[in-house]
Order: structure tokens, then sequence, then C-alpha cells
């Protein structure tokens, strides 16, 4: 699992296109102010250390909102941060449950619609904190 994590001043998106068939038909241009943002790459090897992978992002996203004072996340899956490749199915499953243990623990999450491209912008803070990658 890899993740980039972006403390921001805002981040906009808009759905560009469907990717994945299967998934629901929306249309969604939304623009979210003073957040965090992570881009989730789910790996291969994830799939088989689903639980050890969930926890550790977990910790790791509530440890970066610390850092940053943030109370908001939004969770992207961003499929281009690393050449291994978990299945579509596993890396929305992965998503999902992690968005759901972090609404268990107080944290506002927002996910942006798994299954399509977007256009987007994004004001990423200056500090040295506001850009972190993290490889689990």
């Amino acid at each position: 699992m890899k993740l980039l994590l972006l403390d921001v001043e805002h981040f906009w998106f808009d759905t560009h296109c469907k990717t994945i068939e299967t998934v629901e038909d929306v249309k969604i241009e939304e623009r979210i102010e003073n957040s965090a943002v992570v881009f989730i790459h789910a790996e291969a090897e994830d799939e088989e250390r689903q639980n050890k992978v969930i926890k550790k992002v977990v910790g790791n996203i509530k440890w970066y909102l610390n850092k940053v004072n943030k109370d908001q996340i939004v969770l992207h899956s961003f499929a281009h941060l690393s050449s291994s490749k978990s299945s579509p199915e596993f890396a929305e499953e992965v998503i999902l449950s992690i968005e759901e243990v972090l609404k268990n623990k107080g944290i506002n999450v927002y996910s942006v619609p798994f299954g399509y491209l977007y256009q987007f912008s994004i004001h990423v803070k200056g500090e040295s904190l506001a850009k972190v990658f993290i490889d689990i």
C-alpha cells in the first residue's frame, strides 16, 4: 500500500469519466476546504494482508491528521504510485474499510467515488509535513 498525504487549503474535483463499468453512474463536482487528502494505491501483495494494511493505514492517517492539526480527510484511490496493482474490487473494498474504521474513530471522512477519472485542483500548503509519502 502506498499513501501520498497532503495538507490542503482546498481540494476540488469533478468526475470526468467512469473507468469501471460496474460502479454506479454519478456526476459530482465538489470542493472540500481545510482538509487533508490521501491518495491511496492498493498493491497486489496487500490482498494477502488486508487487516494488517487497514490497521497501518488508519494509524498513519490518524498520525498525519494530528501532525497537521486537521479533523477531516479525503480518501482518493490513485493507482499510479506503484507498478504493483491490486484488483479494482480489492482496492474499492479496502478503501471502504479504511473509511469505516476512521469514521468509527470520530474522524470526518470524505471519499471520492471509486472507479472514475477526475479533473481536480488542489492547493497544498508549503510546510514540510504538508507532503508525506508512506510505503506500507
